[in-house]
């Protein structure tokens, strides 16, 4: 009877513990979905694939308004940090939060050759990539830390510091494209 009992209680434990595996995997596997989905939206705003009246993103929150001025919010993820950048050679607008359905800049859909180390010179992302339709180039970066970028584009080059701290700001727009040779 003592090791039915026993028995019992061991199958017990280990239906127990698998079960609480399989809900910790499921809630992993549940937030990195999320943060896929809310990575998504972002870029379905930014792409107008999705219309609304404003969407706009700061360092912590995806908020859209729709047509009858009723606003949703949405968290990011908590490793990564959005930030637009919209290089330019002669026009450019203040911003410091990121309008997915606004900000427009200068240069859009151009090829430009990006370089992004963090401030022990280790490289992030060094690639060729294109502007959207609204000017701006999108990135998911890791939060809380400081950058450099060189960005350049028809023998033009501009570069800068920002940071991916809470707070910070979410639209760049003071990269000016100059002739370094002159």
């Amino acid at each position: 009877m003592r090791r039915k009992i026993l028995a019992s209680i061991g199958l017990v434990a280990i239906a127990l513990g698998a079960y609480f595996f399989a809900g910790s995997i499921e809630r992993n596997t549940s937030k990195e979905k999320g943060a896929q989905d809310i990575k998504q939206l972002v870029e379905d705003y930014s792409a107008g694939s999705i219309k609304t009246q404003s969407a706009s993103i700061t360092s912590h929150e995806l908020i859209v308004t729709d047509g009858d001025s009723n606003s949703q919010t949405y968290d990011l993820p908590q490793n990564e940090f959005f930030v637009s950048i919209a290089p330019y050679v002669e026009k450019s607008h203040p911003c410091a939060t990121h309008s997915l359905t606004g900000c427009r800049g200068e240069l859009a859909e151009k090829e430009f050759d990006l370089s992004i180390e963090d401030m022990k010179g280790n490289t992030i992302l060094e690639q060729t990539m294109k502007s959207k339709a609204n000017g701006f180039i999108d990135l998911w970066l890791p939060r809380n830390k400081k950058y450099r970028i060189t960005i350049t584009y028809n023998g033009k080059t501009a570069e800068s510091e920002f940071s991916t701290f809470e707070g910070d700001n979410t639209c760049i727009t003071t990269l000016q494209l100059t002739d370094k040779s002159a």
